[in-house]
C-alpha cells in the first residue's frame, strides 16, 4: 500500500479510548488503535493527532458549572488521553512529543507551532492535547486549527459511526450515507460532521475531511492510502 497523503492530522474521540468500557482508557483498545498509525508512520507519512476528553468528562453536560471552568477541565482530559496515546506509541518503538496548547512544562512541551513541524519533519508523531487552551471551543475546531497550522492533507476523523448520514443512524434505521460532502452542504444541512466553527475553519483553508469508523482502527491505513470509506468533506470543485 502506498500513502496518498503526505501530512495528515488524526483526529481522536476521547470515547474511542475507552473500548467496551464507559469511562477512561482501556490499554488494549488504545495499543489496537496505535498500531496503524505506526504502520502509517513506517509508510513514512508524517502524524499530528488530536484527542478529545469525553471518556473523562464532558463539559457540555456539567449543570450548573461555569463554561469556562469546565471547558477548562475538558483540557486537562484531553492532556490525560494524550499522554495514553504517547505511551502506547511509544513502546512501538515511535518517537512522540506531546505538545499542550496550556502550559505544563513538567509533562508535555508548550504548542509551538515550528517546533511542531520540525517534529513531523523528523518523523516523530506529534500528539496535541489541551485543544485550542480556550474554552467554548471543541477539540474539533483545535483538529482543524492545528491541520491548518502545520499544513496537512487531509484530516481523518475516527468516529463511532462510519460515515456522515443525513439523520441519527442509531435512532432512523431509514437514515442515508453520504460518500461526499461539500462543506457546503455540511454548513447549510447543519450535519454532525464537525461543529460550525471547525467546518468553517476547514472550508477557508480548503483542508479536506475524511470521516470513518474507528471500530476498525484498519481504517486509519487504509484512509492515509486514499481507499473509499466512510465520507469524504471537501470545498467545491470551481
Amino acid at each position: 500500500m502506498q500513502p496518498k497523503y503526505h501530512r495528515v492530522l488524526l483526529k481522536l474521540s476521547g470515547e474511542s479510548l475507552a473500548g467496551n468500557e464507559t469511562h477512561g482508557i482501556d490499554a488494549d483498545t488504545v495499543v489496537k488503535i496505535c498500531r496503524p498509525i505506526k504502520a502509517c508512520a513506517d509508510m513514512g507519512v508524517q502524524m499530528g493527532i488530536v484527542v478529545g476528553g469525553g471518556n473523562f468528562w464532558r463539559g457540555r453536560s456539567s449543570g450548573d458549572m461555569d463554561r469556562t471552568r469546565a471547558d477548562h477541565m475538558g483540557m486537562l482530559a484531553t492532556t490525560i488521553n494524550a499522554l495514553g496515546i504517547a505511551d502506547a506509541l511509544e513502546q512501538q518503538g515511535l518517537v512522540v512529543r506531546v505538545q499542550t496548547a496550556i502550559e505544563m512544562r513538567q509533562i508535555a512541551e508548550p504548542y509551538i507551532r515550528n517546533r511542531a513541524v520540525r517534529h513531523l519533519e523528523k518523523g516523530r508523531i506529534v500528539v496535541f492535547g489541551c485543544g485550542t487552551g480556550n474554552p467554548f471551543f471543541s477539540t474539533d475546531t483545535a483538529a482543524a486549527l492545528r491541520a491548518a497550522e502545520i499544513d496537512a492533507d487531509i484530516i481523518l476523523k475516527a468516529t463511532m459511526v462510519d460515515g456522515v448520514y443525513d439523520s441519527d443512524p442509531k435512532k432512523n434505521p431509514d437514515a442515508k450515507k453520504f460518500d461526499s460532502l461539500t462543506f457546503y452542504n455540511v454548513l447549510e444541512r447543519n450535519l454532525q460532521v464537525m461543529d460550525s466553527t471547525a467546518a468553517s475553519l476547514c472550508r477557508d483553508n480548503r483542508i479536506p475531511i475524511c470521516v470513518f469508523s474507528i471500530a476498525d482502527p484498519e481504517n486509519i491505513v487504509r484512509a492515509v492510502c486514499g481507499e473509499k470509506i466512510g465520507t469524504i468533506v471537501r470545498e467545491e470543485q470551481s
